[in-house]
């Protein structure tokens, strides 16, 4: 049987460092330069439609809405907007460090 190696417990490794350097660097870009009230904008205008198309029944006879479909489809493409803008920002800030190390 292969075991992993262990590793003592509270010690530091160079790979944990660099997973809370890059979910810092995440979180950063989550919430600077724009990228939350732009993707609030895209989730109210898609939100919108999406909800027109989804719950338009619903809405036009007057029924009850399903609370959490309408949460959902503003809160999916909220989520999207920032991923795309979040993995763009990582994508082109790791282009710069390569060009840079050149």
């Amino acid at each position: 049987m292969i075991r992993a190696p262990i590793r003592p417990r509270g010690r530091v490794t160079t790979e944990s460092r660099y997973l809370m350097a890059r979910w810092s660097r995440i979180w950063l870009y989550c919430i600077s330069g724009g990228v939350p009230k732009r993707s609030l904008v895209v989730a109210l205008i898609v939100g919108i439609i999406l909800n027109l198309i989804n719950q338009g029944d619903t809405l036009v006879t007057g029924s009850r809405l399903n609370i959490l479909k309408l949460i959902l489809t503003f809160a999916v493409p909220y989520a999207v907007a920032t991923y795309g803008a979040v993995s763009y920002r990582l994508r082109t800030s790791s282009e710069g460090n390569t060009e840079n190390r050149r």
